[in-house]
């Protein structure tokens, strides 16, 4: 039986003709099958032609027959990925001269052009999470969306397991809700668990028809070989700036990523004193001004960069095709992120990506390694599903009742189309309901917390206007830290704004302070009407802004990669030579981690007794491990003092040596009751979690009419509400809502737990003379994720750390010699 051949009108054939394109079988799968399948979710390799893929049946089915209003949305997690594929969909459209109208709604999308699309939409629209919620928003959604043919969701597998894919699952069932055939398209490179994502995908459908085509040429990828030697510590890699630079020159065009948005800045500033040549290179991240972005796309897509530096907001999915080069500058963190990146080299099947992984020091080598191993094996990691983050309802309920009233019987219905949220309890729902409804018993007093009404036939809607203002001023998952916009001045108070720092970070400076930002030098005049003001300068001891949420955590797949190179010295001849003897050395005068055991050393050091526990489980987990064991070590009097941590360990000071027994009753499981519990109660980070809750939730907001409250002004509000709850309302939904964030979020509770039940009654201690070469790097926590201080006085101080490193390895090879 042969196969069926799709249907593909003329103008098609010829412009696949022109191109010398033809139809790959996938791309004719996706056109034979186009009314088959409500779900279908095609993972295909960067380069393969994905996201036309996605949008062929919609621009046949456009050319073929008339349709009036929206036909097809398109998601996607960035906006800078909706610019460019808008600016790649239109290419194809023009050039055939098809009947079909294509158009973006963003945040950046002016107000009259947003009232437009909803009188007259496009046939394509192609927008964000948060704006399609907002859409869904108005008493029109049912006329916007109600003869939508196909929603596309690209880098699908980059949304399902956060809360912002949480979001977007409601998003979902609320179109299908409003158009019950509506058929769901979702794209994406590196996956993981394809059955995992289907289902996210398909909803109520419960599976996604999947197709998945194979990779094309696996990816060159090399460790950087630098003369200089590699620091222990450190995040900024300068000691290859020059090996980075001469990469650039070698390459057509080069994506520099970082993994946060203040070594985007200083990196950038680092390439710019090295730039001898003079070469075109830009600076890339979320916080420069949307002109600022705009600009470096147009010339990038143009072909009039030589490299840009960048972080995440250009890892997903932008198709620029004269890139031939990526440079992973720090940590990849995770395989299928590094896979994501390096996927954004050369556009061509065909042909293998070229990427140059630079780690900023000794650890980071052990990592980029697992993942050249990884990628070479074809494996790939990715977090696993969790329930639907529960803050998100009573934002969604709201949504849904500015929209039209409704029951919330049909409304709980609803949100169990959602994936995530298929386990929610009744009751769990109920109290969502009732706090939407007037905050609950201890706030329902209160007028600002009356925010919905009864109807005489039983529905619900806002109680006011002011109600439905305030949502949907406030719509989204993501809770800015506070922000100050930077306002370049060139003479008097004109100027430009060039993007924007956090509060935290302007309220440090003092008029004469200088800073680095959108890759220049400014120098702080004044903080005025929420600007920050600053005009150009020089200076070489400038400070870096630092941001808040920039820190990627260690995957565990790579963290096992980590483990099994250490334990298997035959996989160590890719590493830097300078590694290697690092290793060699801890071997000969310790040992080394090995997958089964947790290693634990303890060593005098600066006239207290170390202990170190080499966990592999990132910071959050390890931060959480160090609270808690340190409250256990007073109770046993062993007179903790302070502790470290990095991704990869975490280093305890005390007063008292530990013994083999006191160290099996310090790491046990039961360590997350009691510690974990009292803790918790007398930490600050509930009231964290809270505060982040509260805006989610619409307990109180960021924003109202013009004005934009400070985090100081946020922080103030929601810590008295806690403390109010607490006191008067200790069962509280939002309460508990904050309890599991903070577990999830800011302690990853689930990975301590697996930790500490893994190595249960399997831990080797190893009592030491000296520091171990392995400890070196966690005892001196030479890495920092922010500068707070001068450029110079920091590199400095950093420069008389690895000096101290150094040292320690003299002593350890004097010892073993």
């Amino acid at each position: 039986m042969t196969a069926k051949r799709p249907t593909i009108p003329d103008v098609f054939t010829h412009w696949f003709s022109s191109k010398a394109w033809r139809l790959r079988p996938y791309q004719k799968q996706m056109l034979v099958n186009k009314d088959k399948y409500k779900v279908t979710l095609l993972i295909a390799p960067t380069g393969a032609g994905k996201t036309l893929s996605g949008f062929l049946p919609s621009l046949v089915e456009l050319t073929e027959n008339q349709h009036k209003g929206l036909h097809t949305l398109y998601i996607s997690p960035l906006k800078a990925l909706t610019q460019d594929i808008h600016r790649n969909l239109l290419q194809p459209i023009e050039e055939m001269a098809l009947p079909i109208t294509a158009e973006t709604r963003t945040g950046d999308t002016p107000s009259h052009k947003r009232q437009r699309q909803r009188r007259k939409p496009p046939h394509i629209l192609l927008t964000t999470p948060e704006s399609l919620m907002l859409m869904l928003s108005y008493a029109d959604a049912d006329t916007l969306f109600g003869k939508l043919k196909r929603v596309i969701i690209d880098e699908a597998h980059s949304l399902n397991t956060n809360k912002r894919g949480d979001f977007l699952s409601l998003a979902l069932a609320r179109l299908n809700t409003l158009s019950p055939d509506l058929q769901r398209i979702g794209l994406s490179a590196t996956v993981a668990y394809p059955q995992t994502l289907g289902a996210w995908l398909a909803g109520s459908e419960n599976t996604a028809h999947v197709i998945k085509v194979k990779a094309g040429k696996k990816p060159k990828i090399k460790i950087v070989k630098s003369k200089a030697r590699i620091p222990f510590g450190g995040f900024m890699a300068r000691y290859a700036i020059d090996d980075i630079y001469h990469a650039i020159a070698q390459a057509r065009t080069a994506l520099v990523f970082v993994n946060t948005r203040a070594q985007a800045e200083m990196l950038f500033q680092h390439l710019w004193e090295a730039n001898t040549q003079a070469l075109p290179i830009a600076l890339y991240h979320g916080s420069l001004s949307k002109e600022q972005r705009r600009k470096t796309e147009s010339l990038m897509a143009t072909g009039e960069l030589r490299a840009v530096v960048c972080t995440s907001a250009l890892e997903l999915g932008i198709d620029w095709g004269d890139v031939d080069k990526v440079i992973q500058v720090g940590a990849p963190k995770g395989v299928s992120r590094l896979l994501q990146r390096i996927g954004r080299a050369n556009h061509r099947l065909d042909e293998p990506s070229d990427a140059l992984l630079v780690p900023a020091n000794r650890f980071e080598a052990l990592e980029c390694q697992a993942a050249i191993t990884a990628i070479k094996k074809g494996q790939l990691d990715g977090e696993s599903p969790q329930p639907g983050a529960m803050d998100i309802i009573p934002q969604f309920i709201l949504n849904c009742l500015c929209s039209y009233p409704s029951t919330p019987e049909a409304l709980y219905k609803e949100i169990l189309n959602a994936t995530p949220y298929q386990g929610l309890d009744k009751d769990d729902f109920n109290k969502l309901w009732q706090f939407t409804l007037d905050g609950g018993s201890a706030l329902n007093a209160y007028e600002r917390y009356q925010r919905l009404t009864k109807n005489n036939d039983g529905t619900y809607s806002p109680a006011n206007k002011r109600v439905i203002q305030r949502h949907r001023q406030n719509i989204g998952t993501i809770v800015e830290a506070g922000r100050l916009k930077v306002k370049r001045i060139r003479r008097g108070n004109q100027g430009k704004v060039i993007g924007e720092v956090e509060e935290y970070f302007a309220q440090q400076l003092v008029p004469g302070d200088t800073f680095y930002f959108a890759g220049q030098v400014l120098k702080f005049e004044a903080i005025r009407d929420m600007q920050l003001h600053a005009k150009p300068a020089k200076a070489k001891e400038a400070k870096i802004p630092s941001y808040a949420g920039g820190q990627m955590p260690l995957s565990t797949f790579l963290a096992d990669g980590v483990r099994d190179i250490l334990a298997n010295p035959s996989m160590w001849r890719n590493l830097p030579a300078q590694v290697k003897e690092w290793l060699g050395l801890q071997q000969a005068f310790s040992t080394l981690p090995s997958p089964g055991q947790l290693l634990v050393e303890q060593f005098p050091f600066r006239q207290t007794h170390y202990t170190l526990f080499y966990t592999f489980d990132g910071r959050k987990a390890n931060q959480t491990l160090g609270m808690l064991i340190t409250r256990r070590m007073e109770k046993m009097s062993i007179k903790p003092l302070s502790f470290s941590v990095t991704d990869y360990g975490l280093s305890i000071s005390a007063v008292n040596r530990i013994s083999e027994a006191q160290l099996t009753t310090l790491f046990q499981p039961d360590i997350l009751g009691d510690e974990l519990e009292d803790w918790m109660l007398q930490a600050p980070m509930l009231k964290r979690s809270f505060r982040q809750v509260a805006v989610v939730s619409g307990l109180t907001e960021q924003r109202y009419h013009a004005a934009q409250k400070t985090m100081k002004q946020v922080t103030f509000s929601t810590d008295l509400i806690y403390d109010t709850l607490r006191e008067h309302d200790p069962d509280h939904i939002l309460l508990t809502v904050a309890r599991a964030d903070a577990e999830r979020e800011l302690l990853d509770i689930k990975r301590l737990a697996n930790l500490l039940i893994r190595y249960v009654g399997k831990t080797t201690l190893v009592n030491l003379e000296k520091v171990s070469p392995m400890a070196i790097p966690i005892v001196l926590d030479v890495r920092s994720e922010q500068i707070k201080g001068a450029g110079a006085h920091a590199m400095l101080e950093q420069a008389n750390l690895y000096a101290e490193a150094e040292s320690m390895l003299d002593e350890v090879r004097a010892l073993l010699s």
